[in-house]
């Protein structure tokens, strides 16, 4: 290092070497922290993207409502078959649905018992094999399916639209289909039958 201090002395053999450590602190500074950005964006974004384990306990230190979160992302999975969700969606549908049936925590844990006990059930037939003899896990499922699939709660007339363009509905024919970001109408507003109408009759006279 050649050149002057601020006060206009040559740099010392001291001085050089006081700011060769100052430079070489600063560069490991930054490469630890760094590092520290690193690996703390790569926990984050894989606690967002890995499946949760039907078998697993609910974690040490969280909060309830984050083991309920755990528990119906796991009865998600089961029931589509899929293991990625959308988790600003999934959050958003697990709160409306929590919102809706204050039971509704309490079902999703039955039933994740009760499909760690019948694992040959399909997913396709979960609702009818309960119906019988649990009619409200039964709905449940169904809430549930209803809410991935076409990304509403609720039954009519107090439905909410929570999905739309994401609703799963949408992921067999988005390879050939530009998927709508928004609804045109009412839900399933293309099967409501069209008004009647008068048909103009046009005078002979």
């Amino acid at each position: 290092m050649n050149g002057e201090t601020q006060s206009g002395r040559p740099y010392s053999p001291h001085d050089r070497a006081a700011a060769t450590a100052a430079v070489s602190g600063r560069r490991r500074f930054m490469t630890r922290a760094c590092a520290c950005a690193a690996m703390l964006a790569f926990a984050l974004s894989g606690r967002r993207l890995v499946p949760y384990d039907l078998g697993m306990t609910p974690a040490l230190g969280a909060t309830s409502a984050e083991n309920g979160y755990r528990a119906f992302i796991a009865l998600s999975q089961r029931l589509t078959g899929r293991t990625r969700f959308d988790a600003v969606l999934g959050q958003r549908i697990y709160t409306a649905l929590v919102l809706a049936d204050s039971r509704f925590e309490r079902n999703v844990r039955a039933l994740n018992r009760w499909l760690q006990g019948h694992g040959g059930v399909p997913s396709d037939i979960v609702t009818a094999a309960l119906k019988p003899e649990s009619p409200e896990l039964a709905a449940a499922v169904s809430d549930v399916v209803r809410a991935w699939y076409l990304g509403l709660i609720g039954q009519t007339p107090n439905v909410r639209v929570l999905a739309y363009e994401k609703a799963l509905m949408f992921d067999a024919v988005d390879d050939v289909l530009t998927i709508p970001s928004y609804c045109r109408d009412l839900p399933f507003y293309w099967a409501l039958k069209p008004p009647d109408f008068a048909v103009p009759t046009a005078s002979l006279d």
